[in-house]
């Protein structure tokens, strides 16, 4: 008897429809993938995992997704089209039985500093709806409580032209709720005056201290001294009021100096413009160092850091305003809009009571809305695009997610579980990219890629169920119940860095000494106020490298070798060896194609469908002239050095004929954080967050400086790649640096000398200092939340 008869018996005879509950990839070939063909159970959670660079995200993300969505687009119209992302299609044969992908990732949310949670998460455009119904006094439409609208007013006269022209005069008015003086920004920059330049000293004898400004250039200097403006044998301190406002704030004015007619400016505008206006990472270290001793950002005075003007902030509900609200701890705010009860506007505080408690529910109640969007991590920007998605009434869907566990505590990790266990029963196919084994271990279906990294991976080396692939031979089963075990003897510090009364955020006055010399590792839920403690407290002069997993600012041009400096001796033994000009070598200089200018690819733009990249005819695709190719070093000409993988490299390198000690040096310590499948010429724009971290702990381990500090290293990692890790960081304290980590991992906390616990909750239930001590103590403890975990861990 069939359904349709009412019983719950199934027909005998399987309908047309339900033979499609398999997703088919056959021969997929992206980045590293070697012709992987496999079926993946729908309505399903299925994890993805093995060694980093085996192939996963390129599986995942590149292939069924990509997929997924560029079908989506080409249902929309051509014009429409022309408005969204173009994709090509990605290298693979066959794609079956797809649904509709929606991919949940770590990217970085922007980092305007206009975008905070609250506007990234539509609960703010909620809020200001509800404030324009609700708030006394009405002060206006939702624009009026925005910080991104500025209030306009205009007036005049307008011609219509229709049938016969007339002018018509007309007004316009807008109120928004933008802060006037810092323009929605909540802060203003002051710049250090004395930074700039000795007022002891006149312009001739080079009272200027800004870098790159030499006394003989006609466009920093001179034109200041030459001017006819100023007296340039007067020291700064003895100027009249007149010479200092033409000094700092005098508007472009055309001056001729020997002759030549340049444009005079202010010094404040002309360093806004020159420095201030520049992306910091990618300026170099000494013209970092000059703007963030020159420049201070301080709260705005006017609005309070709130972003609001006066009118928005004295509208209010309750007693209540808008920018209250938006300060307000999340899981408080959902307390006070439950306690809202106005029939008029039901819907809408029921759309908004839905959003905060999801925020609660996945672990973010700690959050307020003003929080900048930028300065979220990975891990929480990842829970943030959940938000929409935990209510919604879609059914089989294709949810993929890259770590979500990332930056979670052990705590935590059983509610995301819950919640991507409570996506898949709704009828959806889950799929996920992870390295955690508590993960792992709730997977109804388990995707092992590998067995190695880069050319070494691109195989699917087991697929079935997590019992099987405990007792199969592949990397990730014969590491899955890996426990580490805590030290039995722990280093001795030589020092301790002193914090005392910090309350940035939500520490609330906290007095601890990080101990020096040791690897010392700071931990916590997530929101307990680690990151406040480690970036935002410790002394300015401590000598601190920070080492975190923000974006590493580059073109498709940048790749591994050009970021850590290596290309540089690279080309000068290319150079020496066939005795031509180091330019030559390089893909962005004299030695790059002149048909692709370099890029090894010609982009075709083919407006709302997707762009075309084929391969240059002319270099096909090895960047470089034919005539550089000419030249080689060891046999191998420039190309074949930069498509060969670090482990490559390096052996090619240390001896032989392409001996070369810097880029050996290098080259080896790419090696040594676990980056020796990268290639050389791999963009950065395709690393993932724990390859840039990796890639700039690189960079960084041949600083002077004594204190390093690195941010959840082990995100990205592979549980075999954890040991290389630790083995990474015990050699750093051993050459004499001190390393503090934040960090969730048990076996990081059980390699640690010493352990600093915050909590005991997070927000405003957290900022404390709950545990000091050695890792067996806090085993022994038992009293705090990492305690336990810890103690579970390690078996104890």
């Amino acid at each position: 008897m069939s359904k349709a008869t009412g019983t719950n018996k199934r027909s005998p005879v399987l309908h047309a429809a339900d033979i499609h509950d398999l997703i088919r990839v056959h021969g997929a070939r992206e980045n590293n993938l070697k012709d992987v063909s496999i079926e993946i159970p729908k309505r399903r959670l299925t994890v993805f995992t093995g060694v980093s660079g085996s192939g996963k995200s390129s599986l995942v993300f590149n292939t069924i997704a990509a997929e997924s969505q560029r079908l989506i687009n080409e249902t929309y119209s051509a014009f429409v089209q022309g408005f969204m992302p173009t994709q090509a299609r990605p290298e693979v044969d066959v794609l079956e039985g797809l649904t509709t992908v929606i991919t949940v990732d770590q990217q970085r949310m922007g980092s305007d500093p206009r975008s905070t949670v609250g506007t990234a998460t539509d609960a703010n455009a909620m809020l200001r709806i509800l404030f324009s119904r609700l708030g006394k006094p009405h002060i206006g439409p939702p624009s009026a409580y925005s910080f991104n609208t500025a209030s306009v007013r205009a007036s005049g006269a307008i011609t219509v032209e229709r049938g016969n022209k007339k002018a018509v005069k007309a007004t316009f008015n807008r109120t928004g709720g933008m802060c006037t003086r810092c323009e929605g920004r909540g802060s203003v920059s002051d710049i250090d005056l004395t930074q700039l330049y000795d007022d002891s000293k006149s312009l001739a004898e080079g009272a200027f201290t800004i870098p790159g400004w030499k006394s003989d250039s006609f466009w920093t200097v001179r034109v200041y001294a030459e001017s006819g403006l100023l007296d340039p044998h007067k020291p700064i301190r003895k100027f009249t009021k007149q010479e200092m406002q033409d000094l700092l704030y005098r508007e472009p004015t055309k001056v001729k100096v020997d002759g030549v007619n340049l444009t005079y400016e202010g010094l404040i505008p002309k360093i806004q413009k020159s420095f201030l206006s520049k992306d910091k990472e990618a300026m170099q270290p000494h013209i970092r160092a000059f703007v963030e001793r020159a420049v201070t950002f301080t709260v705005c005075p006017e609005c309070d850091g709130t972003r609001l003007s006066e009118g928005a902030r004295s509208s209010k509900i309750k007693r209540i305003s808008i920018a209250d609200a938006c300060g307000m701890e999340i899981r408080d705010l959902a307390e006070w809009v439950r306690g809202l009860e106005e029939p008029s506007v039901a819907p809408l505080l029921a759309a908004l009571r839905q959003t905060l408690d999801s925020f609660v529910e996945i672990g973010l109640g700690y959050l307020a809305l003003d929080r900048p969007a930028g300065t979220l991590s990975g891990g929480e920007a990842q829970r943030v695009k959940m938000i929409r998605h935990l209510g919604s009434s879609l059914t089989d869907v294709t949810y993929v997610f890259d770590e979500p566990t990332a930056g979670l505590h052990p705590h935590d990790i059983q509610r995301m579980n819950d919640l991507l266990l409570r996506l898949r029963d709704k009828g959806n196919t889950v799929l996920v990219v992870e390295h955690k084994p508590e993960m792992i271990a709730i997977a109804d279906h388990v995707v092992d890629l590998g067995p190695g990294a880069g050319t070494g991976g691109g195989t699917v080396c087991f697929e079935g169920t997590v019992k099987e692939l405990r007792a199969g031979d592949t990397v990730t089963g014969r590491h899955f119940d890996d426990r580490a075990s805590v030290k039995e003897t722990v280093r001795e510090p030589n020092g301790a860095l002193e914090v005392r009364g910090a309350t940035a955020n939500n520490l609330r006055d906290v007095d601890v000494d990080i101990p020096l010399g040791v690897l010392t590792v700071v931990t916590g839920v997530a929101g307990s106020g680690k990151s406040s403690l480690v970036h935002r407290s410790l002394p300015a002069d401590a000598g601190v490298v920070s080492v975190d997993q923000s974006p590493i600012r580059g073109s498709r041009r940048s790749n591994p070798a050009t970021y850590t400096g290596l290309l540089d001796p690279i080309r000068k033994e290319f150079a020496k060896a066939n005795g031509v000009k180091p330019a030559l070598f390089s893909a962005n200089s004299e030695g790059a194609c002149p048909t692709c200018n370099g890029v090894g690819v010609i982009y075709t733009d083919l407006a709302m469908m997707a762009g075309v990249a084929t391969p240059c005819e002319e270099c096909e695709g090895k960047r470089f002239q034919a005539s550089v190719l000419e030249y080689h070093l060891g046999g191998r000409d420039i190309s074949e050095v930069l498509a060969m993988s670090v482990a490559e490299a390096r052996e090619f390198f240390g001896s032989g004929d392409a001996h070369t000690p810097a880029a050996h040096r290098i080259l080896t310590r790419l090696a040594d954080v676990g980056l020796g499948y990268l290639s050389l010429g791999q963009p950065l724009t395709t690393l993932s967050g724990g390859e840039r971290q990796r890639l700039k702990l690189a960079t960084h381990m041949t600083d002077k400086a004594g204190v390093y500090v690195l941010d959840e290293p082990t995100t990205g990692l592979h549980l075999a790649d954890v040991e290389q890790l630790l083995g990474l960081l015990d050699g750093l304290v051993d050459s004499g640096k001190s390393v503090i980590v934040v960090e969730h991992h048990q076996a990081v906390m059980a390699h640690a000398d010493w352990i600093i616990d915050l909590g005991p909750g997070a927000g405003h239930d957290g900022g404390q200092i709950v545990f000091e001590g050695t890792p067996a103590d806090l085993v022994a403890d038992r009293s705090t939340l990492t305690g336990q975990h810890l103690a579970e861990y390690v078996g104890a």
